[in-house]
């Protein structure tokens, strides 16, 4: 199996130091490249075509959020797992509407960046329920989206579920439907709503009101 190519972006050679280390121990994930500031971060990106970038929010020259929206924006870009010190942070919000897979906090157990890799290199959210609620019902305006009038009925159930935090299997089990159905249904919302990945569904489900704080 081929290994899962992570790109580390930090200000803090420590901090990069740190994650290396971590990343390289794992048999199935190897460190490509590192990067110091946002710019060099899309540079790296861009000439070593990392699976996953674990991205510092705030950095010089060029700030995580900027270089997280220059990623996403290519058609095979990385998937985006932003590094944070506070879970309610603004510019963690603003990652994840532009397109990040999720966030970690700096001192997330070594277990759990492992996880997030693997998760964000599957296409999958990286967005604890209770944590999205707090940041998504402090950070969240109400937004009208049309795209949504696209979807079926059953569609939108299914982004309520997502939203919610649900696996395609608990999705399933609520909906009386095989997972092979719900992938399609998660499939055709993607594309509907031209999201690449579910924490861009969960931020959608939060802002049109489909699922709320008080959810």
């Amino acid at each position: 199996m081929t290994a899962i190519r992570v790109l580390i972006a930090d200000d803090e050679p420590a901090i990069r130091s740190s994650l290396r280390l971590l990343v390289d121990s794992d048999v199935g994930m190897e460190v490509v490249g590192e990067a110091g500031d946002g710019e060099a971060a899309v540079e790296s990106a861009t000439r070593l075509c990392p699976d996953v970038v674990l991205m510092d929010v705030q950095m010089p020259r060029m700030t995580g959020l900027e270089a997280t929206r220059a990623l996403v924006a290519e058609p095979d870009g990385p998937r985006v797992i932003v590094l944070t010190m506070f879970d309610l942070d603004e510019y963690v919000y603003e990652a994840l509407r532009v397109g990040a897979s999720g966030f970690l906090l700096k001192n997330s157990p070594p277990s759990e960046v492992l996880h997030a890799i693997r998760v964000a290199h599957e296409g999958n959210a990286l967005l604890a329920p209770e944590v999205t609620k707090r940041l998504i019902g402090r950070f969240a305006p109400p937004r009208e989206d049309h795209r949504l009038d696209h979807l079926t009925e059953r569609e939108r159930e299914t982004l309520a579920l997502i939203g919610q935090g649900r696996s395609n299997a608990e999705i399933a089990a609520e909906l009386f439907v095989t997972v092979t159905t719900v992938r399609t249904y998660v499939s055709r919302i993607l594309t509907k709503l031209q999201t690449r990945d579910r924490a861009g569904l969960v931020v959608i489900a939060y802002e049109s009101g489909i699922v709320t704080p008080t959810s």
